[in-house]
């Protein structure tokens, strides 16, 4: 079933995209007196074809659904002398602006797409757990900021002065500290907590390319906190067992401190291995006995990392974290001026990850391939409506700004060619034109090589 909902989130996923970015191409070409040949979805044999009689465009649906493509009339790709009343609808006669536009019109399409569905996820609301910080690890970035634990973030600015922006959610706060460490700045939180508001300076300038990953937050020693940790199971014949624990069991503290996040709790067991740990656990039973705390001691068993060879401490339960949430909505101009504004971000941090990983200062491991994607588009949907929007956005925001990349064969090649056309008055010649594709699509065949080839790893664990 999870697989069946994968390959549909996949094919509605690529469908959308596909259709969105190339009627920004026939939209435009339209506008622009172009005659549209084709219009397709899909490569390969056709499966639906309809031919527009107002407009005489073929409108087609073609086996190999990946992609897709608007073909236009023109004298270098027509297999018979045109017409002499048709070759102003050519598109190789067209001024170089109006090519420029044509072809620029996909990417920015896929760009409005995201504005307008991240402007929706912002105007029907979202749920998302609140930014309250959990306890952090010993010598993590946020226990060298002086968070404790129990803190609400409320917002994020420069040291250098500027005004504070606000964070509304544990997501906004990822993605304001995601930002700050990939330029490698110093950033303050205002966070509250029973006492009141507090600054607490973090600096993200050391932080390693390596880490800018998934599980940034942890890095830097960020969990959502605030919430019950509960033991969701306890395996048979482990320390949990033996010293009592059962499911439904939550943790309150652990050795004294207060606990309410599983990485934290789970980093404290490993370091103790052998050695014995008070639990405070707080049971369901009648009203008298709501709110009190049993003590528990458990001695975690010895066990070899798989990961890193070394001996840590388990107690074989099974964690689950319940976080406060809270519901996060605005209104009409607020949501399209905060849907453009997160389409920009992600816009740019793209472009400099890429950057980045041309130069060698991020892994490659960043590419990801349909395997992930489609991973991804099963994973959101199950999510909800809001969180498959979001997704939906965050990939047109990717195939926008990597077909706006200047490797021919993609958008951006061709913008590049009109540029040069632009600022010299002469057309790449088509000699030059065959030569650089041919280096385009071995760039495109080696990305696609490498993006398949992380899918896989991520598949097999390897």
């Amino acid at each position: 079933m999870n697989l069946l909902i994968e390959l549909l989130a996949f094919a509605v996923a690529i469908g959308v995209l596909v259709v969105v970015h190339e009627y920004g191409h026939y939209s435009v070409a339209r506008l622009c007196g172009v005659k549209v040949l084709r219009f397709s979805i899909g490569f390969g044999k056709p499966l639906v074809q309809w031919v527009s009689p107002k407009t005489g465009t073929e409108w087609t649906i073609a086996a190999l659904p990946l992609g897709g493509y608007v073909k236009m009339l023109d004298e270098r790709e027509a297999g018979a002398p045109i017409p002499p009343e048709a070759l102003p609808h050519a598109f190789n006669r067209q001024h170089v602006a109006k090519r420029f536009a044509i072809v620029a019109a996909g990417p920015v399409a896929n760009f409005i797409l995201a504005i307008a569905l991240f402007a929706v996820v912002f105007a029907t609301g979202v749920s998302e757990p609140a930014a309250i910080v959990a306890a952090p690890t010993p010598n993590t970035a946020a226990a060298l900021a002086g968070f404790d634990g129990g803190e609400t973030v409320v917002g994020v600015r420069n040291p250098d002065g500027g005004s504070s922006e606000p964070v509304r959610s544990w997501s906004d706060l990822r993605w304001k500290l995601l930002g700050a460490a990939f330029d490698h700045r110093r950033v303050i939180l205002s966070a509250k907590d029973s006492h009141g508001t507090s600054d607490f300076p973090l600096d993200l300038r050391d932080v390693a390319e390596k880490d800018v990953d998934d599980d940034f937050m942890s890095h830097l020693g960020f969990e959502p906190g605030g919430g019950k940790l509960i033991v969701a199971g306890v395996q048979p014949g482990s320390a949990a067992q033996h010293a009592g624990l059962a499911a439904g069991d939550r943790l309150v503290s652990i050795d004294g401190k207060p606990t309410d996040n599983a990485t934290a709790f789970i980093a404290y067991v490993k370091t103790h291995a052998g050695t014995a740990i008070t639990l405070q656990v707080e049971r369901d039973g009648d009203a008298q006995q709501a709110g009190k705390t049993e003590a528990i001691h458990v001695v975690p068993l010895a066990q070899r990392d798989d990961t890193t060879g070394e001996s840590i401490g388990r107690i074989g339960a099974e964690l689950a974290t319940q976080v406060p949430s809270i519901e996060v909505r605005y209104g009409p101009l607020e949501s399209l001026q905060l849907g453009a504004h997160r389409t920009w971000d992600l816009a740019a941090y793209s472009v400099r990850m890429f950057g980045r990983m041309i130069t060698g200062e991020a892994s490659l491991k960043n590419l990801s391939g349909p395997v992930t994607i489609a991973d991804y588009a099963g994973k959101s949907a199950r999510l909800g409506p809001s969180a498959f929007l979001s997704f939906l956005a965050l990939v047109s925001i990717s195939l926008g700004v990597l077909n706006l990349l200047p490797i021919p064969v993609l958008d951006g090649g061709h913008l590049l060619y009109y540029l040069v056309e632009a600022a010299t008055g002469k057309a790449v010649s088509d000699r030059w034109q065959l030569v650089l594709q041919r280096a385009g699509l071995a760039c495109i065949v080696a990305l696609s090589a490498i993006a398949l080839f992380n899918d896989l790893a991520r598949l097999i664990h390897f």
